[in-house]
């Protein structure tokens, strides 16, 4: 897990969005528990209250429960809402690329041109 300092978005937060990603994307899986608290904040070398409060976020999203003495685990993912919320981070990225494009001073055509040749890439990076 990777965490910036500098990115302005707080610690507790890149915690949980890079645990969000790992959930819908599958890497955890219903019931599998996360890292300790304490073992997680021990390995980023952070305080063990922002962890929690990384914890507590995916909790409040309904990505996990609280098991007492256990620690925290993965809770069911309902398909329809995964899409969703993937659809939701897509529709967002392409929001604020269609606004950087305007400063740019892109052309939607231009940035239609842009996004087909990063889909093409990728495409060919993961074959």
């Amino acid at each position: 897990m990777q965490l910036s300092q500098n990115s302005g978005i707080p610690i507790y937060q890149q915690i949980a969005d890079a645990f969000k990603t790992d959930i819908l994307t599958g890497k955890y899986q219903q019931g599998e528990y996360l890292p300790s608290i304490r073992g997680l904040a021990k390995d980023l070398k952070i305080s063990v209250i922002t962890t929690m409060k990384a914890y507590e976020l995916l909790e409040a999203e309904g990505l996990v429960t609280a098991a007492q003495g256990k620690g925290y685990f993965v809770n069911a993912q309902n398909s329809e809402m995964l899409k969703e919320q993937h659809l939701r981070k897509v529709e967002d990225a392409l929001t604020d690329a269609i606004n950087y494009s305007k400063i740019a001073g892109l052309t939607q055509n231009e940035l239609t041109q842009m996004l087909t040749a990063l889909y093409e890439f990728s495409q060919d990076e993961n074959r």
